[in-house]
């Protein structure tokens, strides 16, 4: 069982935070409204790869102090795709656990990156 079930990101305003998030990662997001509350899911491969999926929330954004981290093929190819200005740690060795890094989103939120090389 994963650890992480589900994440919720707060954003203040939707369109930005998608057009930042599928830029940054090179994903695609699907745009949900549940009764009112605006939702953008990040994509699932069900059964193809270990990992939790979760949300964009509408509603009031900032640092909270949770630190969701994206696992993804390259640091490097994300940071070239997001301003300097939101680099908070550029990539970090961190032995056999891979690297690391985070950034700022368009909404405040610090968010990390995870790979293996």
């Amino acid at each position: 069982m994963n650890p992480v079930g589900w994440f919720e990101i707060a954003v203040s305003d939707m369109e930005r935070a998608v057009t930042f998030y599928e830029k940054t990662l090179d994903i695609k997001l699907d745009l949900q409204d549940f009764g009112g509350q605006k939702m953008a899911w990040f994509p699932v491969e069900k059964g193809e790869v270990y990992g939790a999926t979760g949300s964009l929330v509408e509603g009031t954004a900032g640092n909270s102090g949770t630190v969701v981290y994206f696992s993804v093929a390259s640091i490097e190819a994300v940071l070239g795709r997001v301003e300097e200005s939101a680099v908070l740690i550029p990539k970090t060795d961190i032995g056999e656990f891979g690297f690391f890094a985070q950034i700022k989103d368009s909404e405040g939120n610090t968010i990390g990156l995870h790979c293996q090389n």
